[in-house]
């Protein structure tokens, strides 16, 4: 999947292609420098899961588990904090990563090695005010 946009209202149409085209997946992996719109797609992305939690950063507790109006889990990684990959196993990332809910990781590339063997890739790269999204199934 490649799409561009320009603006944060488009982020509805591109959340919902996103989890369109990987309905069977619940691991995203998401890459990009900060700011470049990586946490409110996600936000975006809750919303149309039915999150009804406050959907914010993890920056500073590394994991936000949300809940849906059902009651399914959907966990939030930020990885922005770790100096190494190691730190993960301190917060248990094995049962969250391999729960069978929704995943969705930020600053992903500190902990590459830890990934499931099969996840969405997210890229996005802004770049004069319009941003490129890639999305492919690792």
């Amino acid at each position: 999947m490649n799409t561009t946009f320009h603006h944060t209202d488009q982020l509805p149409e591109v959340a919902a292609q996103l989890l369109k085209e990987f309905a069977d997946e619940r691991f995203f992996a998401f890459f990009g420098k900060m700011g470049v719109g990586k946490t409110t797609l996600i936000k975006e992305m809750c919303r149309q899961l039915g999150v009804v939690d406050n959907v914010c950063s993890p920056t500073f507790a590394i994991i936000n588990a949300y809940s849906t109006a059902e009651g399914t889990p959907v966990y939030h990684f930020d990885f922005y904090r770790m100096k190494s990959a190691e730190e993960a196993y301190d917060i248990g990332y094995e049962e969250y990563f391999y729960s069978g809910e929704y995943c969705f990781t930020e600053w992903t590339e500190k902990i590459v090695e830890l990934l499931p063997d099969r996840y969405v890739r997210v890229e996005i790269v802004e770049e004069n005010g319009i941003r490129t999204l890639t999305a492919n199934l690792e």
